[in-house]
């Protein structure tokens, strides 16, 4: 399996502000250079800072900092961090065919942005890559599978920011597969989740992120899949737990 990006560092000057003092970023600094792999999975608690690191690799890479191909240009509201101008991307020598990053919370930007470029002339051409459908004409699960069926492809790079947001457990098992077979075709993956499903795709490098450092696990050790196996095994017992003044 092919690694486009081998590597991340973390460089001077550290960025200023509330950033320097996430987790991930102070660990990072500690560890000097991150491994990253064919399919790579940052999972944490919120606030730890995966997905500002997963950004941030998108934007060093070149990717639109809301999402979309390396030839997207748009932006609604500058708000992401600075962090990419801190990190060094070690590349592997070959380059990708192709690229997108898709995040959830501003996947709506991405499809309006879609929509747009569809009306330019050879816009229906265009819109094929995309299903030959409107995103904005389907629910935002429909939209967001429908992307990667047809917008990914072999020999890419991907960079999804919990794409569980929109999906369904099932939809979140045919997503699996998609990214899987992906892999397979010689794209790299790079995903940051909350879902214990998409934790246990196959063959991928598990990092659990927290106040103590970036660790790599088995996806079973995570404490995503303990906690959501505890409440499905004795739902009562919780509930009375979290329940009870």
């Amino acid at each position: 399996m092919i690694r486009y990006l081998r590597s991340v560092r973390l460089k001077p000057p550290l960025p200023a502000g509330y950033v320097a003092q996430l987790p991930v970023v102070r660990c990072l600094a500690a560890m000097g250079e991150l491994p990253l792999f064919p399919m790579t999975i940052f999972v944490g608690e919120n606030g730890v800072g995966k997905s500002t690191l997963l950004e941030a690799i998108a934007v060093a890479a070149g990717f639109n900092a809301e999402g979309g191909s390396m030839n997207t240009s748009f932006y609604t509201v500058q708000t992401h961090s600075p962090l990419h101008e801190s990190l060094t991307l070690v590349r592997g020598t070959k380059r990708p065919k192709d690229g997108f990053f898709l995040r959830a919370e501003s996947f709506y930007n991405v499809a309006s942005d879609v929509d747009r470029l569809a009306e330019l002339p050879g816009g229906d051409r265009f819109l094929q890559r995309y299903g030959g459908q409107s995103l904005h004409a389907q629910s935002h699960g429909e939209s967001f599978l429908r992307l990667v069926m047809h917008r990914f492809g072999p020999e890419g790079l991907y960079l999804l920011d919990e794409p569980e947001a929109a999906l369904s457990p099932m939809r979140q098992m045919t997503l699996l597969r998609a990214l899987h077979d992906l892999a397979l075709a010689g794209s790299q993956i790079l995903l940051s989740t909350h879902s214990p499903i998409l934790l246990s795709l196959p063959g991928a490098v598990v990092y659990e992120l927290s106040e103590e450092g970036i660790e790599p696990v088995d996806w079973r050790q995570t404490e995503h899949y303990r906690v959501m196996r505890r409440y499905l095994e004795a739902p009562e017992q919780m509930l009375h737990y979290l329940m009870e003044d």
